[in-house]
């Protein structure tokens, strides 16, 4: 997938959405004490060592509520951070600098947390071909910029949404009264140039997909010694992904099984956010 970031009138709605979220109406507790225009300044202090990603996303928050605010960046994305790192400063009207900063660290606290997680994740994965994938299995309203984190991190999108690719999984299977016919089903209406992805949960399966002509079979919460079988049944007739629980924890022990793609749905949903803060408010000048 593209850097989603850039698509900037996606984006912007967003952000706005989470802006019209946490100022529905005032910032009483900001326009309580600063009544009226001040310029200030304030640092954004890295309080975790990890991956930072969406800066972009940051400096939109304050720029969609003062045009003229200025965020200056000593760091890019993908870039490694060190506790006490100074990350940035933004300049603007102090309340700007209040009234935004809780949503501008939600997103880079989140979405650096997860490029953070990726790439310990991916890192396990080094040496092999293996490709580790997200999922659908993301925040509501937050996919963009989670998947983007992702990318950050060095893991890769799988499909973006429903409308975005064909993967079978146990209740399309179920809906359509079994493997082979829900796979000549999904050939017999979705376009040539879709790739028919199928979820399977055993060796008989898996035999029942690739004489059915899956394009990528998806072995999914089997056993280590079964997902080695499969590969071997499949013996490069389709493309393999195994997925179910994979985590950061246990991923090694899939490096060897030779599928090309790995995915986990804990890259988004399991990540923790890395400790980011703004500090040192203070009026200039």
């Amino acid at each position: 997938m593209n850097n989603p970031i850039t698509n900037k009138l996606h984006t912007d709605e967003l952000i706005m959405m989470a802006l019209r979220e946490d100022i529905s109406g005032e910032d009483v507790s900001t326009n309580s004490v600063m009544r009226e225009y001040r310029k200030g300044t304030v640092d954004l202090i890295c309080k975790q060592d990890g991956v930072i990603a969406g800066l972009y996303v940051f400096e939109r928050v304050f720029k969609l509520l003062e045009e003229a605010c200025e965020v200056e960046m000593f760091v890019k994305d993908g870039d490694s951070v060190k506790k006490g790192q100074l990350l940035a400063v933004v300049r603007g009207d102090i309340r700007t600098l209040l009234s935004g900063e809780r949503t501008a660290l939600n997103y880079l606290q989140r979405m650096s947390g997860i490029a953070t997680y990726t790439r310990e994740v991916a890192s396990l994965l080094e040496g092999s071909r293996i490709k580790l994938l997200d999922t659908r299995k993301t925040t509501p309203n937050m996919r963009i910029f989670e998947k983007y984190a992702v990318t950050v991190g060095g893991g890769h999108n799988h499909r973006y949404n429903l409308s975005d690719g064909v993967l079978l999984k146990d209740n399309h299977i179920g809906a359509a009264g079994g493997v082979a016919k829900a796979i000549r089903m999904a050939k017999e209406y979705a376009p040539f140039v879709r790739k028919i992805e199928i979820e399977v949960e055993n060796l008989a399966m898996c035999k029942e997909a690739v004489e059915a002509g899956a394009d990528i079979i998806m072995l999914d919460n089997m056993s280590v010694e079964d997902m080695r079988t499969a590969v071997k049944l499949i013996d490069g007739r389709a493309e393999t992904e195994c997925s179910g629980n994979v985590t950061k924890e246990n991923i090694a022990r899939l490096k060897e099984i030779g599928v090309d793609y790995i995915s986990s749905g804990a890259l988004t949903h399991s990540a923790p956010i890395l400790d980011l803060s703004l500090k040192n408010l203070h009026p200039v000048d």
